[in-house]
């Protein structure tokens, strides 16, 4: 029969993935000719056979690839000449044009976790196994094709052994550019205060300490953590202390699922989320004997995940119970990642430092997911998440190459290229200037390792943010066009890329609720009711203005929107209305005179339809974080756990003007007479709710359907609230509403950098 030749490019995330073995070994099974090689844009094949060989040998190329691989596109063409007479073979990476996928770090496959445990093994108790499967990728690579000489083990040279493995197509480790094992790959010591700590085992030692109650820096993935023993009220109340972290909860490190079990209630889907090899943060429900209440206050859920590294796994194996697994920072400061910074900044938290040789290239927050009622919803992406690209609608394929900037909270940033859309890691907050320089320095790297250079630099429109300033100094530098982006358009179009609807179809409704955000009338908007698309919108509904009475200061002390909702909700005397109810003597104690000069007067009192401030006021009017909000979304979410087991009852009412203002008098009036009545609590918070979603849900209906369009996106921070969310939806859809909510990318400003590079890329 005549042998024929082919050329085969495979696209996607085909690199560090054991994707050229999986392909040796069937051009071998399959008796081809050739070779397979790394390139900038994947993995490219030339193989020679029969027609029906090269056939099945395409078909099987897509059918069962290695776990962590996904073939995005595959594309091939004849090939001239004669076919080679060696055997198939795997050729050197070549350096050229960069377009091929980054693979996301990936948790410990069960293959390493035997190794690590067999005391007959090379590896046994080695903290840093693993093979193509599984290990760092991100977080240690500094450029593709990704080889070993691009990534933080080029400082590591493999002994006879590990190369033997790494050179041999047949073994799993084979091109495994971590590979490493205790003879040749990093190390790992335990120190303190005084230097290193002389002992046999360092994992032991550890775990050792933090039985006697002890707090342990450990360097893991993407940077280090804080831990300690989670059953122990005590230490975790120290722990707080040292970090001065007050209240925002902290996240569980369990030995494995029957562990979860003892303190969470625990689904089939959440299983699969903390078993899958993101190993993220899932929010669970706390069970009836739980935890110590210190680790999560006044929630209903706590964020649990499983060991991602070998470390994690040994460590755990030696402890009864979960551990407290936080990030190793001070507050207001980014994780950190270097050996020498953590002596220095934890100094005064750590009692001890688990610390290894392996350099963390890239900073990964871990990934914080919950199961929702249809799909997971991914909250912050981190590691084991970023930066697998969104796919996009083939329309995008045209679009320019695009940089998003993303928002100074929450902050991303987003590469639109070729049709994909890379969604940056989770950064954080910009005015810590330790987190702008790592910002700025993420889209350098980002830039070279996809090759980027942008014809669009896309910014959120408030001109003060910092990544709004960095990406005018970067259109500058590069001559790429700006463009200028509204906040809550960019949510909503964030929504529709992810959902892959297509330039023409996108026409929707967009139910925008956030903090937050520069309105197109120069006004701070944050509870919107947009109708438009990728190209624009008209703002159609939006929620009544309302002082912001001492600018970002009420952001943090939820009585003041308290006082400024009851001051648009019935005018100056509003005093009297509070007679009689447990907020009279609380507001009593408050500069309330002040206040209400401010916002009488327009001083340091900017008015803002704010969604989030709305939440803030009515959690103060029960009690929640009424002087205080100690981090961010802190009254609304302890004000959706308040809700518990209330759902059955009325929601409190609005009033929508003609002009499609939204007035929350009504809603006011009736929980000042429920807590006149006292009514419990949560019975309130359910009402607050329902009330709520049924009135965006109406309104939202109202403008779809006189816009003649089936489709309504539901965006924006706010939109995090699981009650909330669950109940329009059910709403929407029973009256043959097409409902979109975001899944793939974080509702809050972690996902609007998707959005910016969408609306960018269709601009005139």
């Amino acid at each position: 029969m005549a042998i024929l030749g082919r050329h085969i490019c495979l696209q996607g995330r085909v690199q560090g993935v054991g994707f050229r073995p999986f392909v040796w070994h069937l051009a071998t099974e399959a008796q081809l000719k050739g070779h397979v090689r790394n390139d900038g844009t994947g993995v490219q094949v030339e193989a020679w056979g029969t027609k029906d060989a090269l056939d099945r040998f395409l078909a099987k190329l897509v059918e069962n690839p290695p776990p962590l691989a996904n073939v995005a596109q595959i594309t091939w063409k004849d090939l001239a000449g004669d076919a080679p007479t060696q055997a198939f073979f795997i050729a050197h990476s070549d350096h050229g044009p960069v377009r091929a996928e980054i693979t996301p770090d990936a948790a410990t496959c069960p293959a390493c976790l035997t190794d690590i445990r067999d005391p007959a093994n090379r590896r046994y108790r080695y903290p840093f196994t693993n093979c193509t499967h599984c290990g760092p990728r991100l977080s240690i690579i500094t450029g593709i094709p990704y080889d070993r000489a691009q990534t933080a083990m080029r400082k590591f040279t493999m002994c006879d052994a590990c190369q033997r493995e790494y050179s041999d197509p047949s073994d799993r480790r084979f091109y495994a550019q971590p590979n490493a094992c205790p003879a040749c790959g990093p190390q790992l010591w335990l120190e303190d205060e005084d230097g290193p700590i002389a002992c046999a085992d360092p994992v032991s030692e550890a775990a050792r300490k933090l039985r006697q109650g002890q707090i342990i820096a450990i360097k893991g993935i993407g940077g280090f953590h804080l831990a300690c023993d989670a059953t122990d009220a005590t230490v975790v109340q120290r722990l707080r202390d040292r970090k001065n972290r007050i209240a925002k909860p902290f996240a569980i490190m369990a030995k494995d699922l029957a562990q979860v079990w003892g303190f969470c209630q625990l689904s089939d889907a959440e299983a699969d989320l903390l078993a899958a090899p993101a190993a993220p943060i899932v929010l669970l429900l706390k069970s009836d004997q739980g935890l110590p209440e210190c680790i999560a206050p006044d929630l209903d859920r706590i964020g649990v995940m499983l060991p991602h590294a070998p470390l994690h796994h040994l460590l755990l194996a030696e402890l009864d119970g979960p551990l407290i697994m936080t990030s190793g920072n001070p507050a207001n400061c980014p994780q950190i990642t270097l050996n020498d910074d953590a002596r220095r900044a934890l100094t005064d938290i750590a009692d001890a430092w688990l610390m290894h040789d392996r350099d963390i290239v890239n900073r990964l927050d871990d990934s914080l997911i919950r199961a929702d009622d249809e799909a997971p919803s991914i909250l912050r992406r981190g590691r084991g998440m970023a930066p697998a690209p969104i796919p996009l609608h083939p329309d995008f394929a045209t679009a320019p190459p695009t940089l998003a900037m993303g928002a100074e909270l929450k902050a991303t940033f987003c590469l639109l290229n070729n049709g994909q859309a890379v969604l940056s890691q989770h950064i954080g907050d910009l005015k810590t200037a330790d987190t702008y320089a790592d910002y700025r320095a993420k889209i350098d790297l980002y830039r070279d390792l996809y090759g980027m250079d942008p014809a669009i630099i896309a910014v959120d429109m408030h001109q003060d943010y910092l990544s709004t300033r960095w990406g005018a100094h970067l259109a500058k530098d590069t001559g790429a066009k700006l463009v200028p982006v509204q906040h809550h358009h960019a949510h909503m179009a964030s929504c529709l890329a992810a959902h892959h609807i297509a330039p023409d179809e996108a026409l929707c409704v967009g139910v925008i609720l956030d903090g937050t955000g520069l309105g197109t009338d120069g006004t701070i908007w944050g509870g919107e009711f947009l109708l438009g698309d990728y190209c624009g919108f008209e703002r159609k509904a939006h929620f009544q203005p309302v002082a912001l009475a001492g600018g970002e200061q009420a952001v943090r002390e939820p009585w003041r929107n308290l006082v400024a909702q009851l001051t648009a909700a019935f005018g100056e005397g509003w005093e009297q209305d509070i007679a009689q109810t447990p907020l009279s003597q609380r507001l009593a104690a408050k500069p309330t005179t002040l206040i209400n000069q401010m916002i009488a007067q327009g001083l340091n009192a900017p008015l803002t339809s704010s969604a989030g401030r709305l939440f803030d006021a009515v959690a103060a009017a029960l009690g929640i974080a009424f002087d205080q909000q100690h981090y961010e979304g802190q009254a609304a979410m302890e004000l959706e756990a308040m809700i518990g087991t209330h759902p059955d009852c009325t929601g409190y009412a609005a009033d929508v003007s003609d002009q499609g203002v939204i007035s929350w008098k009504p809603l006011w009036s009736e929980l000042l007479s429920d807590l006149k009545n006292g009514v419990a609590h949560g019975t309130i918070a359910a009402r607050f709710h329902i009330g709520l979603a049924d009135t965006l849900a109406e309104t939202a209906m109202r403008i779809a359907s006189d816009a003649q369009t089936t489709r309504i996106v539901l965006s924006g921070g706010v939109m995090q609230n699981r009650f909330l969310v669950s109940r329009m939806v059910q709403t929407l859809r029973a009256q043959g509403f097409h409902v979109m909510a975001p899944k793939t990318v974080p509702a809050n400003d972690g996902g609007l950098s998707l959005g910016q590079a969408a609306i960018a890329a269709f601009q005139p």
